[in-house]
């Protein structure tokens, strides 16, 4: 190898290996969307919103998602969206008049299919709390049940099947701006991370590559 070669070769390798690291973590991005998301555009603590809730289809045999069921934080009132195709049911505790879960039910021969996803929503008064989690579990045609209840890791890692949750803002009774419409609600909080992250990683990529046309420029400079 000449004196040349083992110049680009010094700088090509660690270049060439931070680029295949970023390039791989950003290919590695959608694995962390497919879990159940749950989304608000207004998640002020002790007011009325709209909840979205984000279902894909995660089966290995190719079965639908045929139901849904969602626990809530003892909420005192609750309604659904008209969903087509999707009956809901909402559990309700007649002793202390509160609302414990809501579950959806596709109708026969339907149901979210492979590689789908579908959004539920439902009208709800959130906690006065910090965070409220919605523990979900998600039925599948062949039988198959996954449950979204799991804590964060300690250290605020993602455990395996993660529960639902929203982080809330403002104060119990603080004035807020208004209470969104199911039309104009959607999977914001989920979708807007994801492409965030995903370009922040191809600009760090693109940085590298950059860095190494400046690398390539100054060996030809000195050979």
């Amino acid at each position: 190898m000449s004196l040349h070669d083992r110049r680009v070769s010094r700088v090509l390798t660690p270049l060439t290996a931070a680029a295949s690291l970023c390039f791989g973590s950003a290919v590695g991005i959608p694995s962390a969307w497919a879990h159940v998301h749950a989304s608000s555009d207004n998640p002020v603590r002790g007011a009325t919103a709209v909840v979205t809730f984000k279902v894909p289809n995660e089966s290995n045999t190719g079965a639908a998602t045929t139901g849904l069921t969602v626990a809530l934080p003892n909420v005192g009132s609750a309604s659904t969206e008209a969903m087509p195709g999707w009956s809901a049911k909402l559990d309700r505790d007649t002793a202390s008049g509160t609302v414990r879960s809501v579950t959806w039910t596709a109708a026969p021969d339907g149901g979210i299919g492979p590689d789908q996803f579908a959004l539920f929503r439902i009208s709800v008064r959130l906690p006065d709390a910090e965070t409220v989690t919605f523990p979900a579990t998600q039925t599948y045609a062949d039988g198959s049940v996954v449950r979204w209840d799991q804590p964060p890791l300690p250290g605020g890692g993602e455990p395996e099947h993660p529960a639902p949750a929203l982080t809330l803002t403002g104060t119990a009774g603080a004035p807020h701006a208004r209470h969104p419409s199911p039309a104009a609600t959607g999977d914001h909080a989920a979708t807007a991370a994801g492409p965030d992250n995903a370009a922040r990683l191809l600009g760090g990529a693109a940085l590298l590559v950059a860095a190494l046309g400046v690398a390539l420029a100054l060996i030809r400079r000195r050979t």
